[in-house]
Parts: C-alpha cells; structure tokens; sequence
C-alpha cells in the first residue's frame, strides 16, 4: 500500500472524500465510473466480500496497524491517505467512524428481470427518501429473507455514504436495482403484489392469502405521504399492519421488518 500523509484538502485525490457530492460520486452519465464511500472496518469488509473494487483509502493515523489493519491488507496496492484524528475531523467535517473510510468503485447494475429471477420474496421502496430508512429497510431485508430489493428512481440511492453505514453493509447481500415501469410490471415476471397502505379495503398484515402466494412483492412508500393512490390500485392486494392506543402507522423501516417477517416465504 502507498501510504501518504496529510496536511491540507489541496492533497490530490482527497477529492471523493472531502469536496465531492453524493451526486457528482454516484455520476449518472456512466456509473461504471462512480464511486461510494464505505465507512468502518466491518462495512468495508461486507462490501470486499461481496466484490466490490477499492479505489482509495481515508485513514486516522492510529488506525494504521489497528482497526484497519486487515482492511488495508485486503486492498492490495492502492492510496491510503492518513492523518492525526482531529484533522481528518476538519477535513471531512465529521469523526470517521472506527476511524477509516475507503471509496469504491460503482457496479453496472442487473435489469429487473435479472434481479426478480429467482426471487420469491421482493421489496419495492417507492419514493423513500431519507437515507437512514433506506439503510434500515436494507438491513431488515437481509436480515428477514427478502430476496430482492427495487427502488423508483424517486428514493435515495442506496449506496449513500449514510445508508451505507446504517445498513452496516447489507446494501450489498441483497440484490438490487432501480425499477423504472410501474409497479404492475412484476405481475408479467410472475409475481402478486401487495401495497402496504391504510385504505378501507385493507386486509391485516397475516391473512392467509398472502403468506400463501409462492411469489410476492411488498411495496413500501415514505410515511409521510404514503404510497401513491395509482399504485395502491394497481397491486394485487392492500395491506395493513393491525395497530393499538390508536397509534395508525409506523415509521417506514419499522414497518417494513414487520412486514418482511410476517410475508415471508415459508418453506
């Protein structure tokens, strides 16, 4: 690894970690050539393990033959910036969690077609655009069987520096991609859909008949405005999560692991 040390934001190629926005790194023109930031030891691992291509490292000096020590083993030959804790803090303009970050290089990412194949159990994130409930729903999806995940071009981009982090990697044990057709699409690959939305002619979360269909997409809109009325007309069924103290919904993340792990696929 070349290891170099820092003084100032001038240094050549501290660009992706200090000046470049989210949208100037995921780089919509070709994001084959798009980076992300992967934050912590653990997180950075997940996504080594699942392929992904370093490209740089931002480092606290301290850490060098510490926490990210089998990091820095893994990534062969590439810039390892580095520098005492409180400056890496100013430069970036937070405190490195577990004091490394490394940027990574995009992916071309699967058709829908693709990423649906062989899924029996999918999440469609509609319009979701806070990142902490995107990381969030990542993680209940990894974590409670979900098998896929497709977001509307109208939600956050899972590989944020945030969602990242909150998911503690788990954007990348799912598959995923953007779902640019309606949500109906699904139904032509085979699949029922279920919108999660308080309507009159909801059913409660654990009716039978949608634990039983062997193929099934839950879509999840921000609680805020809820999903859109044309989608809810345009899935199969509607459901509801049954509530008390006249509490009417939940935040987006927590009830998307409630609905994962009562929709999900039996054996």
């Amino acid at each position: 690894m070349a290891v170099v040390e820092i003084s100032s934001l001038s240094h050549p190629g501290l660009d992706v970690f200090v000046s470049l926005t989210e949208a100037q790194l995921r780089n919509r023109l070709d994001p084959e050539k798009g980076i992300f930031i992967a934050e912590s030891p653990k997180v950075i691992h997940v996504a080594l393990d699942a392929g992904y291509e370093p490209v740089s490292i931002l480092c606290e000096k301290r850490h060098l033959d510490g926490d990210a020590k089998d990091v820095l083993a893994r990534c062969g030959d590439i810039p390892v910036y580095t520098g005492q804790r409180e400056l890496l803090a100013s430069l970036t303009g937070y405190t490195l969690t577990r004091g490394v970050l490394c940027a990574m290089r995009r992916r071309r990412l699967p058709d829908v077609q693709t990423v649906c194949r062989d899924a029996k159990r999918v999440v469609v994130i509609d319009g979701v655009t806070d990142t902490t409930n995107i990381g969030a729903i990542f993680r209940s999806a990894a974590a409670l069987g979900i098998d896929a995940v497709l977001l509307t071009p109208t939600s956050c981009d899972p590989l944020n520096r945030r969602a990242v982090r909150v998911s503690m990697g788990s954007v990348f044990l799912v598959p995923w991609t953007w779902l640019k057709e309606p949500v109906d699409y699904l139904n032509k690959l085979g699949m029922r859909t279920v919108s999660m939305a308080l309507t009159d002619n909801s059913v409660s979360i654990d009716d039978a008949r949608l634990v039983a269909e062997p193929r099934l997409a839950i879509v999840m809109g921000t609680e805020g405005d809820g999903l859109a009325r044309s989608v809810i007309e345009s899935t199969d069924y509607v459901a509801r999560i049954p509530m008390a103290h006249g509490v009417d919904s939940l935040n987006v993340a927590a009830a998307s692991a409630v609905a994962f792990w009562e929709l999900r696929a039996r054996q």
